[in-house]
């Protein structure tokens, strides 16, 4: 579909709230919590063999059967469901062009499998989008650690003129122009939707969050190792396991399990892809030290989320995983001075230990619990994250209908 139809289609359905009827009035938000989570009094509360294991409390690796950390849920099914809809909707986007899942593809482990995303108009971000595997344990949000909470960090790509380039004031207006979302908003906020009023965009920040907080990815072949099932590894997996977790290798003082981050930022020199400029990172959090800096991003689905750093300097797992080989700072560009994090260090790792890093990295692989697409949207409009997040490049089996 090209971006004139569908921006003619999307507005056609604010003019004529066309998901009011027909498709719309078959939709209807699930009364049953995701997978992994327990009905209890009207919410989803989590439920993990992890839960039944003392936390770190920000101390150390620990060992395999370390709880977790806090994390978000308490959210009702409704509101899980609807934010499950307005996830896959390009209705969010200024031109219906673009949605939340163009960056963040289920099938892509909820990434895009770019170096660099893409949004509105085809524009190209800064950045690779991050996994959001598992972001209700994130302390902090964005690969510069700017956002502390999931709300707060959505209004970024929301608004970003590069991103999905929509402003709150269209935001309202596109979703009160549709009857079905007015419906299915009352049902999943009977405390506080007033008809009068209309659709909040806290209501909207609250449901989005609450779908990608249901997000959570735990029962990987590691896990069931981690809990006591000894054969869930082969053995070089085991031995990929062992030097993770070594003084040499060093990769679990920030790959810290069971999330496989400790939610640091971290300065670590890694080289920007050919041609781009160096990015500061979480130097925009105002330290200094922190030029340079991103943050710890989890291994979790890692096998799925290639390429990988933050701007997808690396094609594979094992290219990034022999960056932390190669030496201190190896790679940090002329003239600038990084603080480079005293983890990373010289740890001469063989062509052998890198290969089995490898080989357990991608035991960490667990999609079970992996959220339905929707069908049918509210809007009416056609999913776009399978065919608009590309910047031109057309996945294989795909049509140019341009």
């Amino acid at each position: 579909m090209s971006r004139v139809l569908r921006q003619a289609l999307a507005l056609c359905v604010l003019c004529l709230g066309v998901a009011g009827a027909g498709a719309g009035e078959r939709i209807r938000l699930n009364t049953d919590c995701p997978p992994g989570f327990e009905l209890s009094a009207g919410h989803c509360e989590l439920r993990s063999l992890y839960q039944r294991y003392a936390s770190l409390q920000d101390a150390g690796v620990g060992g395999l059967k370390t709880g977790l950390p806090d994390y978000r849920d308490g959210f009702s099914p409704r509101q899980i469901d609807l934010g499950r809809y307005l996830f896959f909707d390009p209705l969010l986007s200024a031109d219906g062009d673009v949605s939340c899942a163009s960056c963040h593809q289920p099938d892509r482990g909820f990434a895009d499998g770019r170096g660099r995303s893409v949004g509105h108009d085809g524009q190209l971000g800064t950045r690779s989008a991050p996994s959001l595997w598992n972001v209700a344990f994130q302390q902090r949000l964005f690969w510069d650690a700017r956002s502390g909470s999931l709300e707060q960090q959505m209004q970024g790509p929301l608004y970003d003129p590069v991103e999905m380039a929509n402003t709150p004031a269209q935001l309202l207006a596109s979703l009160n122009g549709v009857d079905t979302y007015r419906r299915l908003f009352a049902e999943a906020f009977p405390d506080s939707y007033e008809p009068a009023q209309g659709i909040t965009l806290e209501q909207i920040y609250r449901a989005i969050a609450a779908f990608e907080s249901s997000l959570v990815s735990l029962n990987s072949r590691y896990d069931q190792y981690a809990h006591g099932y000894a054969d869930a590894l082969t053995a070089r997996e085991k031995e990929g396991l062992n030097i993770f977790r070594s003084f040499v290798a060093r990769c679990a003082e920030c790959h810290t399990p069971p999330l496989f981050t400790n939610q640091q930022v971290a300065v670590i020199g890694t080289p920007e892809p050919e041609g781009m400029a160096f990015d500061p990172g979480a130097e925009v959090l105002g330290e200094s030290s922190q030029r340079g800096g991103f943050k710890v991003p989890s291994l979790r689905n890692i096998a799925l989320t290639a390429p990988y750093m933050h701007s997808g300097r690396f094609a594979t797992l094992r290219e990034a995983a022999e960056f932390y080989t190669l030496g201190r700072g190896h790679a940090v560009p002329e003239g600038e001075e990084l603080k480079i994090h005293w983890h990373i260090w010289e740890p001469q790792l063989s062509d052998s230990e890198l290969d089995r890093l490898v080989d357990f990295m991608n035991t960490l692989t667990d999609e079970r619990f992996k959220p339905r697409e929707p069908a049918l949207l509210p809007s009416g409009l056609a999913p776009a994250h399978r065919t608009t997040a590309r910047g031109g490049e057309l996945a294989s089996g795909e049509q140019n209908n341009e």
